[in-house]
């Protein structure tokens, strides 16, 4: 069985999810002053579970892995321990997308802060086990900013998909 190219516009489909993706860490190791820096959000993780919500044919597991570990390498970071974060958070993603694209934006928010609580939990495990650290107030402030950030992100990235057709 011969199988057919995928048309043109599939390309370029597939082009702007990593587009937003490639801006999301952009903003990840942007230069935030003071207090900004603190509570900067992991916008690579928000922008992955909005694609793998909305089009999870597309965007999975593999690609959570693949941007993890170029986050870990942006951020200086031990290797692997975003792919590990990531890759988790999208796999329940997957596992719950039917019935999530059913909730309302506000609840899909609290489906988006146990995902990034569970990426930071497992963000300072592993960085507990390298050496011990002290967990401090200002590690729960990106779980709390992505939260508050989840609808700009789902409308601007629904915005992107309507008007462009990303299928």
């Amino acid at each position: 069985m011969k199988s057919r190219p995928l048309p043109i516009n599939e390309y370029f489909g597939f082009g702007r999810i990593i587009l937003t993706i490639v801006l999301a860490m952009a903003l990840r190791i942007a230069y935030w002053p003071g207090f900004l820096s603190t509570i900067n959000p992991d916008w690579v993780l928000l922008v992955l579970i909005y694609w793998s919500l909305a089009l999870p044919e597309r965007v999975g597991i593999f690609h959570a892995w693949t941007f993890g570990l170029l986050t870990d390498v942006l951020t200086g970071r031990m290797f692997g321990q975003y792919a590990l974060a990531y890759s988790l958070v999208i796999f329940i993603c997957l596992k719950l997308h039917k019935r999530l694209r059913q909730f309302p934006l506000i609840q899909q928010g609290l489906f988006i802060f146990f995902c990034l609580l569970l990426s930071q939990l497992l963000l300072f495990l592993i960085k507990n086990l390298q050496h011990p650290a002290q967990l401090k107030a200002t590690f729960w402030l990106p779980v709390f900013s992505g939260t508050l950030c989840w609808p700009i992100v789902y409308t601007v990235l629904r915005f992107v998909r309507l008007s462009r057709r990303v299928k």
